[in-house]
């Protein structure tokens, strides 16, 4: 990890086309913002690889190719990404490790042995996390004592494998495996007062009678001191109010203003919002609608139809599929009202009432100029949907007072309806116009409404699982074969 302006580098290691560097990176990370990581490889070419934060969060581990951008096909080897939000753990261990009768490897010499320690990932695979010096020529080997983070080892959980293997050290870097053993952090508290002894096994070096042949034992001490999440949504839908009070989508005045140059108010917020919580959806179909407009041939009044106009199917491909949808959408209905959003809200929530053992999560983000002409009835849909696995963002568009809207986004007071009140509070509400940047810098600004309006979602997320008493499932195992479509990376080659 090289620049200039780096957050930090790993370590270098020499003679060896597969590094497995030891030097983790703490990041933190927040649900709201896109946070994007650039990887600078020092190597005889300049490689650079960009990628988005959600995506190594949302996998335990994943590779991706590197290719030669002056020889098209031509692989450079893959990167491998390994990410897991921290525990809150603060322990910390000192041990100290030696060995007893280790394999002699080298020809003139014994042995120039060094332990890598391993942690286990929630996966089943298994990243490093500490190498131990090289004791130089012999067969008992007693390593200096060290201190590590026990979250580094384990992430806090105490029971979970930690697998250590012992290597004769190679100056051209093809260490010889002398023997592994698997223990874990409860194990190797136990010897707080004693020694814990691990037989180190070399699971390629058979006997006669098909056993593992001991390759020696290491022996450890431990002492410790006591110092003082991902986000995954199945169901993302967007709305759009398309009333006639916004204005004729023909003429600059209206909000719908469909400006060959410039993407208009509903249109910007549904790209900001939207880049950022497609990461989370799993499939990246989004069901898009509108309301409040009449529909061809008949110009029937609608208040929850399919933008892309095909009512068996209202999914959008990602968050260009919505735009596109949404402008076809202004060309085909007619702008009418009134401005109804219980429809849209109650549609969503049978969606979300037929899940909720906590494998789905549903998110509803409403664009809309203010005015909702059915606020008993939205009152009512919003403390019903409180009690199921969803969430709802209203974005407010144009001139108009909000008040309403500041009514149902209850975090001072939840919202209520004929005597019941919300079980939690499910709406996250901004005005538009609050995030218009006067320099002009368009960027900065949708990146702080997208910020603010997702603000919320996590919470929310988390309040409905724990209420349910819904424990975290264990993650879906990792693609084995290294990925290479579906994520931004380039490569940079210098004379």
């Amino acid at each position: 990890l090289l620049s200039q302006n780096s957050f930090g580098r790993t370590e270098v290691i020499d003679n060896t086309l597969n590094p497995n560097f030891v030097r983790k990176f703490f990041l933190d990370f927040f649900f709201e913002e896109k946070q994007n990581l650039r990887f600078d490889i020092s190597h005889s070419l300049a490689l650079s690889l960009s990628v988005t934060l959600p995506l190594p969060l949302s996998l335990p581990s994943f590779s991706i190719f590197l290719f030669h951008s002056g020889i098209p096909g031509k692989k450079l080897g893959a990167i491998i990404f390994a990410a897991e939000e921290l525990s809150n753990c603060r322990d910390i261990a000192t041990m100290q490790l030696c060995a007893n009768k280790l394999d002699k490897k080298d020809f003139f010499g014994k042995s120039d042995p060094f332990l890598v320690f391993y942690r286990s990932n929630e996966d089943g695979t298994f990243t490093i996390c500490h190498k131990t010096e090289v004791v130089k020529n012999t067969l008992n080997p007693v390593w200096q004592p060290f201190t590590i983070a026990v979250r580094a080892l384990c992430n806090g959980d105490y029971d979970r494998t930690v697998k250590v293997d012992v290597y004769d050290w190679d100056r051209d870097g093809s260490h010889d495996f002398i023997g592994e053993f698997t223990t874990s952090y409860r194990d190797f508290s136990r010897g707080q007062n004693q020694f814990n002894v691990y037989e180190v096994l070399n699971a390629k070096k058979k006997g006669k009678k098909k056993k593992y042949i001991n390759s020696g034992t290491v022996t450890t001490g431990i002492s410790s001191e006591w110092t003082f999440i991902y986000i995954h949504f199945s169901c993302v839908s967007m709305c759009v109010c398309l009333c006639s009070l916004t204005g004729n989508p023909s003429q600059p005045t209206s909000l719908h203003y469909m400006n060959p140059y410039q993407m208009n108010a509903y249109a910007m917020a549904l790209k900001a919002v939207g880049e950022i919580i497609q990461d989370y959806d799993s499939d990246k179909l989004f069901p898009a609608y509108g309301f409040g407009a009449k529909l061809p041939p008949d110009g029937k009044i609608s208040h929850a139809f399919p933008l892309s106009g095909d009512n068996e199917n209202p999914n959008c491909v990602g968050i260009e599929g919505v735009l596109e949808a949404y402008f076809q959408g202004l060309r085909t209905v007619q702008l009418y009202g009134p401005t109804n959003f219980s429809p849209v809200i109650n549609q969503v929530a049978r969606s979300a009432q037929d899940v909720t053992d906590g494998s789905q999560y549903f998110v509803l983000l409403m664009i809309t100029d203010g005015v909702i002409s059915d606020m008993v009835q939205t009152k009512e849909a919003v403390v019903n949907a409180a009690a199921l696995p969803m969430s709802i963002i209203i974005v407010g568009v144009g001139p108009a007072k909000f008040d309403a809207m500041e009514e149902l986004d209850g975090d001072e007071v939840r919202v209520s309806s004929r005597g019941r009140f919300a079980e939690r509070d499910i709406v996250q509400f901004v005005p538009f116009r609050d995030y218009m940047d006067q320099s002009g810098n368009q960027v900065l600004s949708m990146a702080r409404l997208a910020k603010d309006v997702l603000a919320e979602i996590p919470e929310q997320l988390l309040g409905f699982m724990k209420t349910r008493g819904i424990e975290p499932r264990p993650p879906i195992p990792p693609n084995p074969h290294p990925l290479t479509l579906g994520y931004s990376f380039y490569t940079h080659t210098s004379a």
